[in-house]
């Protein structure tokens, strides 16, 4: 058993200073602070473990919805692949679920070793799933079809697909009216969410190609994760009208952003993260229709006005934790959802991003940092495995000990 002490829970929702009895992986109780005793706990199991929270805030593990936890990238050539991540980075950015994906290249990555390498994080102490296809339409599988992917490999919840961009292969509606069909169906069958998880570019047609193939459809705009919607101006303004539609969101975070002394007016072109959330709330998008992912270990090309390569970043996959510290005194529940229960509920990952009875104890513990964020990491759970205390990962990877 783990017993955390004395923490200032937000499950998103604020609940106060309670204390967390975790159980077999599984969040077992809250209890009023000085309820559970030593002794009690002793009883029932002599090896219990102990984390103090120390009235610091306590929060659901990171849900990070886009991560190329396999690697990505390419677009400059064989030197630009980015390497597979390893379990402590996960850790140090706070992120207890991870989705990963394929991006531009779906030709020489292979969704095989995406799917290994999935199996092997969740057996290092994370859960993880993955999504079938890339940037293209028809979309490269696993099984020779996306509707059987999601229905027969158990890690497989979703499809991925690129829209408006130069680097994917501008579908037409009715090839992205069969592949959303098979997702939906597919996931219907299997039990699990079968949503598309769209990449968007910058180029001018924005949603115009998405909102083609869903007319005259019953199809949900929920059905459709959009990502990136932050990437310009323009198409951070087209997506209120998709938003309020009833369509979901997801903003890919930036961990370097420079929160201070910034205007409180719209934003400009690439837009800081700040500026991407207050500007869609300000709008009438429900909040809980706004995501955040990091798109960490994804490669962040540059390219110049004639649209040649000119360089290469790399995600980093603690942009959703940092943003939610960032802006911690703002609205805290609200930017907290954003990157825990609201991807829990769009993926359909039950007991995932909340902290409560019988949920995964996927947990982090806080403490005040004396610089920018206010907040930092303490402590690490996942699945009610302790993975970092008092700021030292404590659980590595099969090669990095």
């Amino acid at each position: 058993m783990l017993w955390i002490k004395n923490g200032d829970v937000y499950a998103p929702k604020a609940l106060g200073l309670h204390d967390i009895l975790v159980s077999e992986g599984k969040t077992a109780g809250l209890f009023p602070p000085e309820t559970l005793t030593a002794e009690q706990l002793g009883k029932i199991d002599p090896d219990f473990l102990t984390l103090e929270a120390d009235g610091c805030p306590v929060i659901p593990g990171i849900i990070d919805r886009h991560v190329h936890f396999n690697g990505a990238g390419g677009e400059g050539g064989p030197m630009y692949r980015t390497p597979p991540l390893q379990l402590s980075s996960f850790i140090r950015a706070g992120v207890t679920s991870a989705v990963g994906m394929l991006g531009t290249d779906g030709t020489c990555r292979s969704l095989r070793e995406l799917l290994m390498k999935a199996r092997g994080l969740e057996a290092e102490g994370i859960s993880t799933w993955i999504l079938t296809g890339s940037y293209g339409i028809p979309s490269a599988t696993l099984t020779g079809g996306v509707m059987s992917d999601i229905c027969l490999i158990d890690k497989v919840i979703g499809l991925k697909m690129a829209l408006s961009d130069h680097r994917g292969s501008h579908p037409s509606a009715d090839e992205i009216r069969r592949a959303v069909s098979d997702a939906r169906t597919g996931g219907m069958l299997a039990g699990k969410s079968g949503l598309v998880c769209v990449h968007m570019g910058t180029e001018a047609t924005a949603y115009g190609p998405l909102l083609e193939a869903l007319e005259k459809t019953d199809v949900p705009l929920s059905q459709f994760a959009p990502t990136h919607v932050s990437r310009c101006e323009a198409l951070l303004k087209d997506s209120v009208g998709y938003g309020k539609r009833g369509g979901y969101l997801d903003i890919t975070a930036e961990s370097d952003d420079n929160l201070d002394d910034k205007p409180d007016d719209t934003p400009r072109c690439e837009p800081s993260t700040r500026d991407a959330i207050r500007f869609l709330l300000a709008a009438g998008v429900p909040s809980r229709r706004i995501t955040l992912s990091s798109d960490g270990n994804g490669s962040m090309p540059r390219f110049d006005e004639r649209g040649n390569f000119a360089g290469m970043g790399i995600g980093g996959i603690d942009a959703v934790l940092w943003t939610i510290l960032s802006l911690w005194d703002e609205n805290r529940e609200t930017i907290l959802a954003m990157g825990t229960s609201n991807v829990a509920e769009h993926l359909g990952l039950k007991g995932k991003g909340c902290i409560g009875k019988d949920a995964d104890a996927d947990i982090l513990v806080l403490a005040k940092s004396g610089g920018r964020p206010a907040w930092k990491l303490r402590h690490v759970v996942a699945r009610g495995q302790v993975m970092m205390k008092d700021e030292i990962v404590v659980k590595n990877g099969t090669f990095e000990e």
